[in-house]
């Protein structure tokens, strides 16, 4: 882990704990990586409830009730679906926040997806705090751009808590 990560999980751990916080994460094109990084926080256990990945539009209508018809509009990718991702990943999980992602995490030339973009939410009691795209870099490779979109969702969760 950087030292700027552990700075990061550190800062996270000691706030979510001094406001008795829970988290519950869903992922797409993450896949897993910010739970992951999640779980290395100090004291992990007393404010991580659990996650999912939810990698598909089947997978994603059936666990956090995304309108499959919806999603089939834009791959279910888009700033409402990550906010509709993050209220019911932490209703599900019962935290007092979500957050999800969805996008790109490598360019899919069978569907025409050039760019690296992925859009995240963070909701708390159920109400969106924060929803923004975040933007990869299509010469890069899958883990690369999935470590910058962690990255940068943690940070944001440790802006909207302080």
């Amino acid at each position: 882990m950087k030292k700027s990560q552990k700075k990061i999980l550190d800062d996270l751990s000691n706030n979510l704990l001094d406001k008795k916080l829970t988290i519950a994460v869903a992922e797409s094109c993450t896949a897993g990586l910010l739970m992951n990084i999640l779980s290395l926080a100090p004291q992990a256990m007393s404010f991580l409830q659990g996650g999912m990945v939810v990698y598909n539009i089947g997978q994603k209508a059936k666990h956090l009730n995304i309108n499959p018809i919806v999603a089939q509009e834009n791959n279910a990718v888009s700033e409402p679906i990550a906010e509709k991702m993050a209220s019911e990943v932490a209703h599900r999980f019962n935290a007092e926040i979500g957050i999800a992602i969805t996008g790109f995490a490598q360019p899919i030339l069978e569907e025409n997806i050039k760019d690296c973009f992925a859009y995240f939410a963070i909701s708390l009691h159920g109400k969106t705090i924060v929803s923004k795209q975040l933007f990869g870099d299509s010469k890069k490779l899958l883990f690369s751009n999935q470590e910058i979109y962690a990255t940068q969702i943690l940070k944001e969760l440790l802006n909207q808590l302080r």
